[in-house]
């Protein structure tokens, strides 16, 4: 069953972690981790508690379902696991070293954390296998209770505003590519960490408010509201990426601080950086608008499907 080769899947990647997190722990400097590809340069408790965290929750709700049974299919449950691999893994492998030594490795990175992790994850739709894989107490007087509060609804209106969050998403590019902002960012670690799960957090709310497969409501905004909240993200990106990959200057010589992981010049360094901002940034917008017309799609021959049927339930009913 699908369920029992993803409980297999997450044994396994418990598993290996487990035995990587006391050396990780142990090491008093990120040059003693050894030069095992899959070993976190940074160990992060935070992220890697997290990550746990969500996988547990969600494979344990997935057997629940089965056991249940309830279909789960397979691609919702692989773009979960893959999205939340992805965060992880440029997050807590050797990715992040050289994140931390080339400016365009670091736009991959945040295209993972901002873009194509978060994007994974919502598309799954994952709230309700979550929601499934809590522990029975905690689901029925815990997490019913807080969803079905006046404060988490107030709280959701706060932060998934059609008007606030693009800003917000924006912000998360533009802030941390402010030249001074920057620097600093890159040279302590615990702005660093704050800047990444920043990203993290606010990749996880833009797009699980434009890649909500229900309209509105329940949903917070309507489908064409979406569409124009991913137009509205793309010309921030094509201008930022445009400013990078056509200056002439290097505005982050923080990495020749750091020492760069091969030679390669400070501007083309910078300007790969930009495309990928200028590039994929932008077209995750236009992947994004593919998706929600999908969904409008569904709803119309839903829709269509549905109606006669509804119609020929009233007439016998009225006869």
């Amino acid at each position: 069953m699908p369920a029992s080769r993803f409980t297999r899947f997450f044994a396994l990647w418990s598993g290996l972690s487990a035995m990587l997190l006391p050396l990780s722990a142990a090491a008093s400097t990120p040059a003693d981790l050894g030069p095992g590809i899959l070993l976190p340069w940074q160990f992060s408790p935070i992220v890697f508690g997290c990550v746990a965290l969500a996988l547990g929750v969600y494979v344990n709700g997935l057997r629940v379902r089965v056991v249940a049974g309830r279909r789960c299919g397979i691609a919702r449950p692989f773009m979960f696991i893959l999205g939340v691999l992805l965060i992880y893994g440029v997050l807590q492998t050797r990715f992040d070293y050289w994140a931390q030594h080339m400016f365009y490795f670091h736009r991959l990175q945040h295209l993972v954390l901002l873009h194509l992790g978060p994007f994974l994850v919502a598309l799954s739709v994952p709230g309700r296998v979550l929601r499934d894989g809590l522990p029975h107490r905690l689901r029925e007087h815990g997490a019913d209770a807080l969803l079905d509060s006046t404060g988490f609804a107030s709280l959701r209106r706060f932060l998934l505003s059609p008007w606030r969050l693009p800003l917000l998403f924006i912000a998360g590019i533009a802030v941390w590519l402010e030249p001074t902002v920057h620097y600093y960012a890159m040279l302590s670690w615990q702005l660093y960490d704050f800047m990444n799960l920043s990203v993290v957090a606010t990749g996880l709310l833009f797009w699980a408010l434009v890649l909500d497969p229900e309209p509105a409501p329940p949903a917070r905004i309507g489908y064409g509201q979406r569409i124009l909240v991913l137009v509205a993200v793309i010309f921030p990106q094509i201008v930022i990426g445009a400013i990078l990959s056509l200056s002439r200057h290097d505005l982050y010589n923080v990495y020749g601080i750091c020492g760069r992981l091969y030679p390669l010049s400070p501007v083309t360094d910078q300007q790969i950086g930009g495309l990928l901002i200028w590039g994929p940034g932008s077209m995750m917008s236009v992947i994004g608008m593919l998706v929600v017309l999908s969904h409008i799609n569904g709803r119309r021959r839903a829709a269509r499907f549905y109606a006669p049927r509804t119609h020929s339930k009233l007439v016998e009913s009225s006869s």
